[in-house]
């Protein structure tokens, strides 16, 4: 039998294979590094867009901020020492083309707020319960509670359903973070301060309050000073409140920088019970109702008008009461392409020379 053999393979040809392979391997892997540059460089560029169309969604939200402040001046201009809910700024602005307001300045302009969309609206924020108005200051340097403000709020929160008892704690926990506050002093124009025993109609249920801290509500000593309230959410650090309890206060609660009167020509029913002594749901209702015809033009005609609602004896405090506004909260949302801006804005309106300026803005998330 005869073997044949195979001739050994060149070393040559086995180098040609290894180089075609190293080569194949060099190939795959430039492919590799350039593929995840063009990705990073494309996720880089989508970055600056976003960062972009935001920013110009930021700047068209600041225009309207000032379009808005600009209405409130006019506003004040033009109806001074009263607002109420049937003015210009009570009219809010639904989802609008940028392009409609920018039609009249140019096509190009136009054309460019093509993809842009508008909407907001004008919130009085004295319509409110403020919760500043639980602690005043008496004499200068001294934090007490008001006591007809804090029976007030009790009031309105048992027309709501809640522990009436929560008013004094939420009190006791303003005073103790305003005394850690640079701005704790800051109160409106000559504040009152009126003496309990010159008090009727207080809250059911009691109504014992004290202006002094005792032994239950010694808040300077607390180890930890509470954070100072700035919003409805910060009643979930006063104990007893819950997120459902604060879910029904927000539409007749709010936080302002100093003390301020409600203002009667747009308070709802709820807020104005609470915060006339002897007044029940049914009465304020009727109130409202009557308000809707005819707006009050001075505390002198919401006095009347709470005399025809059923109130006999007006045992409070007229300082309280107003029929002008200072603060206002402004909501406004842009959509600007794939950027949204929803911020809502606190601006005051002196009420002397209507100019406004900017408290704070927040944006929600």
């Amino acid at each position: 039998m005869i073997k044949r053999f195979r001739p050994a393979r060149s070393k040559p040809a086995a180098q040609r294979g290894a180089a075609i392979i190293s080569a194949l391997l060099v190939v795959a892997l430039s492919a590799i590094l350039v593929s995840g540059m063009l990705w990073r460089e494309q996720v880089q560029i989508r970055r600056i867009e976003n960062q972009r169309l935001l920013a110009q969604a930021q700047w068209v939200s600041r225009g309207a901020l000032d379009w808005t402040r600009l209405i409130l001046r006019s506003e004040g201009d033009t109806s001074a020492g009263i607002t109420y809910l049937g003015g210009v700024w009570g009219v809010p602005i639904a989802r609008t083309r940028l392009s409609d307001f920018l039609g009249q300045i140019g096509e190009v302009r136009a054309q460019e707020g093509g993809a842009t969309y508008i909407s907001g609206s004008i919130e009085d924020a004295q319509a409110k319960f403020n919760l500043r108005n639980l602690v005043s200051t008496a004499v200068p340097g001294a934090l007490t509670l008001n006591i007809q403000q804090v029976q007030s709020f009790q009031r309105l929160l048992q027309l709501l359903g809640i522990n009436g008892q929560l008013a004094k704690n939420t009190a006791l926990q303003l005073r103790a973070g305003l005394r850690q506050s640079a701005t704790r002093f800051q109160t409106a124009a000559n504040p009152t301060t009126l003496d309990p025993t010159q008090m009727q109609g207080g809250a059911a249920g009691g109504g014992n309050y004290t202006d002094q801290p005792g032994l239950e509500d010694t808040d300077e000593n607390a180890p930890v000073a509470p954070l100072q309230m700035t919003g409805v959410d910060s009643l979930l650090d006063v104990p007893g409140f819950t997120p459902d309890m604060i879910a029904r206060l927000r539409p007749f609660v709010t936080v302002l920088p100093t003390t301020t009167p409600v203002n009667m020509n747009t308070a709802p029913a709820e807020v104005v019970a609470a915060v006339v002594p002897g007044m029940n749901l049914s009465n304020a209702q009727a109130f409202v109702a009557r308000r809707e015809t005819v707006f009050f033009h001075n505390v002198g005609d919401v006095q009347l008008a709470l005399r025809g609602a059923g109130v006999q004896q007006l045992v409070f405090d007229p300082n309280q009461l107003d029929v002008n506004t200072s603060y206002f909260l402004i909501h406004g949302r842009v959509e600007h392409e794939r950027a949204e801006v929803d911020r809502t804005t606190l601006v005051y309106r002196d009420a002397l020379t209507h100019t406004t300026r900017i408290v704070w803005g927040r944006d929600q998330l």
